[in-house]
């Protein structure tokens, strides 16, 4: 695997797991019940180890983001630009990912965003990116 390939090990093989088949988990604690991400195996927040994956909504807000024109490091070099960004999740917690299919000039912080799944350079891995959500029709 490459250095921006990521790795499952024991803790999170059900996280690339959910991701290869279109779901985003993130972490919540059963004590605090706040949610966290990046997952981890202790709540940031009140550091109980009363965790528990749950299936996120697959939505988002866009919060900060910067386009990177130059990365040198494989497989960087051959997306760029890309827009690396920080989303809020919409259970609170806040991720950074890329965002795709959206060109510079659209991006606005706040705009709706939704996971989707990019393969990742040497099959097998999904890893959650995100692109803009497509309008709610308004209700008859």
């Amino acid at each position: 695997m490459s250095a921006a390939t990521p790795e499952a090990d024991d803790f999170t093989r059900t996280y690339w797991e959910a991701a290869a088949g279109g779901r985003l988990l993130i972490r919540r604690c059963g004590a605090c019940g706040e949610a966290h991400h990046y997952p981890r195996e202790f709540c940031p927040h009140c550091w109980s180890e009363d965790v528990a994956w749950e299936r996120a909504a697959g939505r988002a807000t866009l919060y900060t983001w910067s386009v990177v024109h130059r990365n040198d490091l494989p497989p960087f070099a051959d997306r760029t630009p890309y827009t690396a960004a920080v989303v809020d999740l919409a259970e609170g917690p806040r991720m950074m990912t890329v965002v795709v299919e959206c060109p510079e000039s659209e991006l606005r912080v706040g705009m709706e965003l939704e996971v989707a799944f990019r393969e990742g350079d040497e099959g097998g891995v999904a890893v959650p990116v995100f692109r803009p959500r497509p309008p709610t029709p308004p209700s008859v």
